[in-house]
């Protein structure tokens, strides 16, 4: 069996400048570089066990561009480029774009008029055909059409109420097997009904608000395997009892940029799902 693909980006130029997250709020001071680095290091070699790890070039004066999960989506060889919703990130898109061409990918970009921020709010379900995609906060529901019809997929529409989880990506993970981690109050009612009525009971993980707080839903899953910044012992538990094996890696200083393991991943081997 291949391994999964999975691009990052070094921190070289990580830093907490701007606010456009509320994790960010007053850490423009705090945070170390260096320990960030070793960070990033740590959680490369981990995910580099399981899966094959690729980069992007960071470039200067981009401090978010380490959060590749939010380059675009990829969906076997075609790819959809991000639109960011916040001006400060809005220069990574060309990189972005740029690298998804050079390596083969078919490439959309949607409306410049729709905010749009990749695999961040672009989620496919491990078991079935579709493709849960969030709205409310960075990504617009506007785009959910021409996700769907670019992929040829079903897009679950579910939206976001909280503004400490901005993507779906911090709040909810699908997992292998069908399986779902995911923090039911980010999302508004119609959204936790839509989820109930595809996940059933024995496959959702739910996680409170502590292990959410820690961002515990920002996890990498390949195979059997969660990785994640930290998990309290009721969820290792249960991610334990459902099969998977859980890597904690310390993700301190991303996380106050509003980030974790996830976001600083994009899974480039999406394959395509048949269509009942």
């Amino acid at each position: 069996m291949n391994k999964d693909k999975i691009l990052m980006c070094p921190p070289d130029f990580f830093t907490v400048d701007y606010v456009i997250n509320p994790w960010m709020a007053g850490q423009e001071e705090s945070l170390s570089l260096e320990r960030a680095k070793q960070q990033w290091e740590v959680l490369r070699d981990t995910i580099g066990e399981f899966a094959e790890v690729v980069t992007i070039d960071p470039e200067p004066a981009l401090p978010d561009m380490v959060f590749t999960a939010n380059a675009g989506v990829v969906y076997g060889n075609k790819a959809i480029a991000s639109h960011f919703m916040p001006h400060e990130r809005r220069p990574e898109e060309q990189y972005f774009k740029q690298w998804f061409a050079e390596n083969g990918y078919d490439l959309l970009g949607l409306d410049d008029k729709i905010g749009f921020e990749g695999a961040g709010d672009c989620l496919l379900d491990r078991r079935g055909a579709w493709l849960w995609t969030g709205f409310g906060f960075r990504t617009e529901i506007e785009a959910h059409a021409e996700i769907a019809a670019y992929f040829d997929i079903e897009v679950v529409s579910i939206r976001l109420t909280d503004a400490r989880f901005y993507h779906i990506d911090t709040c909810f993970c699908p997992l292998t097997d069908g399986f779902l981690m995911y923090h039911p109050p980010a999302f508004d009612y119609e959204s936790r009904i839509a989820i109930e009525s595809r996940i059933p009971p024995h496959k959702r993980i739910i996680v409170d608000t502590f292990d959410a707080g820690n961002f515990a839903c920002n996890a990498v899953n390949i195979g059997d395997r969660v990785i994640l910044n930290k998990a309290s012992e009721p969820l290792k538990a249960r991610l334990m009892l459902a099969g998977f094996r859980v890597h904690e890696v310390e993700l301190s200083e991303f996380r106050k940029a509003g980030g974790s393991s996830k976001c600083l991943t994009l899974k480039l081997t999406e394959p395509v799902k048949r269509r009942d």
